[in-house]
């Protein structure tokens, strides 16, 4: 990994986090540094306070629990203060503009997160705004969980470059966020969903793009053996995610040969680890054979999006 230097520090300030692709991978490797430093920082106990008397408001039109508890306690081990802002509490729910709502929380807080449905939304709201706005979460993009994803492989296999990650599942936010990040990190990156639930054409453009340019190879496939062949990382998301509960039923029959099993990792690595960025419903997209195995680390990914979040404000905000 690359050493820490300003200029790098000087590119992200005053930034907005809405997706992989908006940065470059000496931006990337920085973040992932960073993070890991703030993280070795709060496990000795030393003081981190960055962000001291700095405020981030953390809008949420989706439930959660990591993206919830990891900035509001981010914020405070950073020095600062996470305000919970709920979708029906704030005047955005009830028809206030985007933009008014930009503008005006730009005069209150220092920064803003907001986890939601439409990606249109944060994007709106990130023009609206004079101050970071931090994608969350949306129905195209999950790069917080990506870039925590990329550090705890960091931390685990000593490198990013010439790893492959094997997505098994539904073509979602995940599965773009993890592309567009290996494309950028020199990854290679295999993955196979059913027919109708590919990730976004325009995705697929931009990462094959980027992955020329980084030397990794991106590859889409129907076969999850085939993707998950020789693989270091295996990584798997639900069937159905927020909001497609609905298609509960039909997912389950279009992605039942989609299974991450014992069978399954077999065509992997021997030294492969396994991946979910949760909730995640066992027996269904994975077994608990295989989340609860020896070589699952799904909590290592929960734990680093903490650190991952806190190098994300520290650097955007600071």
């Amino acid at each position: 990994m690359q050493v820490v230097n300003e200029e790098l520090a000087h590119s992200l300030k005053g930034r907005d986090f809405l997706m992989l692709v908006d940065f470059k991978q000496e931006e990337l490797r920085y973040l992932i540094d960073l993070a890991i430093d703030l993280k070795k920082k709060q496990k000795a106990g030393e003081t981190h306070h960055v962000l001291k008397g700095k405020t981030l408001g953390m809008i949420f039109e989706k439930s959660s629990t990591r993206t919830r508890v990891s900035f509001e306690v981010g914020m405070y081990q950073l020095g600062g203060q996470g305000l919970f802002l709920s979708g029906n509490d704030l005047q955005i729910g009830r028809g206030e503009t985007i933009w008014d709502t930009a503008q005006t929380l730009s005069r209150y807080l220092d920064g803003i997160m907001i986890r939601t449905f439409a990606h249109r939304k944060v994007v709106e709201l990130a023009r609206g705004a004079t101050i970071p706005v931090i994608n969350g979460l949306t129905d195209l993009s999950h790069p917080c969980q990506a870039l925590a994803d990329f550090q705890t492989i960091y931390e685990q296999k000593g490198r990013l470059e010439g790893l492959k990650i094997a997505y098994v599942g539904d073509g979602n936010n995940m599965v773009h966020s993890l592309m567009m990040g290996a494309a950028k990190l020199g990854m290679h990156m295999s993955v196979a969903t059913p027919e109708g639930y590919e990730p976004d054409s325009d995705i697929i453009k931009q990462t094959e793009a980027h992955a020329a340019e980084s030397g990794s190879r991106v590859h889409i496939c129907r076969d999850p053996k085939e993707a998950v062949d020789g693989a270091d990382i295996i990584y798997t998301d639900v069937w159905a995610s927020m909001g497609q509960e609905a298609e509960q039923k039909e997912r389950e029959i279009a992605f039942k040969k989609y299974q991450v099993n014992d069978e399954l990792v077999k065509y992997a690595n021997n030294d492969y680890l396994f991946m979910h960025c949760l909730p995640a419903h066992r027996g269904e997209e994975v077994s608990e054979s295989v989340i609860d195995g020896g070589q699952s680390i799904i909590f290592d990914q929960a734990e680093n999006r903490l650190h991952a979040q806190k190098a994300i404000m520290a650097a955007i905000m600071s």
